[in-house]
């Protein structure tokens, strides 16, 4: 059975940082892209970054470029995301999210495999 559990969500003011973590079982990062997905109160969820299984590569959403880091530890199953300088515009439950093997099928079609959220609220 395949599992993704966030982690590492919190309050932060705005120009400050935190990491997420998502640990993941009952598949290998090399079945899977695997990544993040945000949504705001009353926005559309948006995809905002992924590790693509088939190449390695990443995907970054223009609006979280720059300023966050997606890494894997394949060992532990264990996906991170490394937000730095959050907006409040950040502010967003944030799922990790699991399915297909490139970025542009995880940004574009319904996953399979998603995580419960964590919430970040970034104050001004």
């Amino acid at each position: 059975e395949v599992q993704l559990v966030e982690s590492g969500g919190g309050l932060v003011q705005a120009g400050g940082s935190l990491r997420l973590s998502c640990a993941a079982s009952g598949f290998s990062f090399d079945d899977y892209a695997i990544g993040w997905f945000r949504q705001a109160p009353g926005k559309e969820r948006e995809g905002v970054s992924c590790i693509s299984s088939s190449d390695g590569s990443t995907y970054y959403a223009d609006s979280v470029k720059g300023r966050f880091t997606i890494s894997s530890d394949n060992a532990k199953n264990l996906v991170y995301l490394q937000m730095n300088s959050l907006k409040p515009e950040d502010t967003a439950v944030y799922y990790c999210a699991a399915d297909g093997d490139s970025s542009w099928y995880f940004r574009t079609t319904p996953l399979a495999y998603w995580g419960k959220g964590t919430l970040v609220t970034v104050s001004s």
